[in-house]
């Protein structure tokens, strides 16, 4: 809770992931993906319930395990490849309403991204309230700056994403910076069939190293390499 505000931690895990088979559950580091996420919304000090939002027994019980709550499974028609993350929390911001439950702020947490901390989720939770709760997401700085990304059009020639000459040096080049997929955060009046949380204007700035994104096997490799480095720098 924070001012008197009750908030709820929102973790989709649908069942079907086509990169990798179980995606949520697959082992990292000797736990299930998804536990990170949980453990992280559970050690947050302002998040009053962790919810998993899944279509999966299998996912319904690991995170059950874990300490998260799974008061219902997803419909099926809100957890295929094309559905909107938007459409599985308003069904589940009403199925909660429904039971009683009440909540002012939703912190999404996605479990693809297991190295954020809950440190990461209060210092967020206390900027969306500084910057006046306009809707918060989390970004790291990019490594490919985009004054030297291209397109190529149809007759094969390059074009400039951004109407800016590259002769700068790199030191001089203005910061960018991309979503990472760790945070979200919304008042829950604000939620709207057409509401972008990737669009949310208020930034939580995060290190590049808690940002990774597991897509493909070897993202795995890069985030139990981290973890590994975490280990040493802590123990040395």
């Amino acid at each position: 809770m924070f001012n008197d505000n009750r908030i709820i931690a929102f973790i989709p895990a649908r069942g079907g992931s086509k990169g990798i088979p179980d995606k949520n559950i697959y082992p990292l580091n000797g736990k299930p993906l998804i536990a990170y996420t949980i453990d992280a919304a559970l050690k947050s000090v302002y998040i009053d319930d962790v919810i998993v939002s899944t279509d999966s027994n299998r996912i319904a019980d690991i995170s059950k395990q874990l300490g998260a709550k799974v008061p219902f499974l997803r419909p099926e028609e809100l957890a295929g490849d094309r559905s909107n993350i938007i459409d599985a929390v308003i069904y589940t911001m009403d199925r909660l309403k429904q039971m009683g439950e009440r909540y002012e702020m939703l912190v999404l947490l996605q479990p693809t991204q297991p190295l954020r901390r809950a440190e990461d989720i209060d210092r967020a939770v206390e900027k969306f309230y500084q910057c006046g709760r306009a809707g918060l997401v989390s970004v790291t700085e990019v490594d490919d700056h985009p004054i030297l990304i291209r397109t190529i059009d149809s007759e094969g020639v390059l074009h400039s994403i951004l109407n800016s000459k590259s002769t700068i040096r790199r030191q001089d080049m203005p910061l960018y910076y991309k979503v990472n997929g760790c945070i979200y955060i919304n008042d829950v009046a604000s939620l709207k069939e057409d509401t972008s949380f990737n669009d949310n204007p208020i930034p939580y700035i995060m290190d590049k190293d808690r940002s990774v994104d597991i897509d493909e096997i070897r993202d795995l490799y890069v985030a139990e390499s981290i973890m590994r480095d975490s280990k040493d720098d802590e123990c040395s």
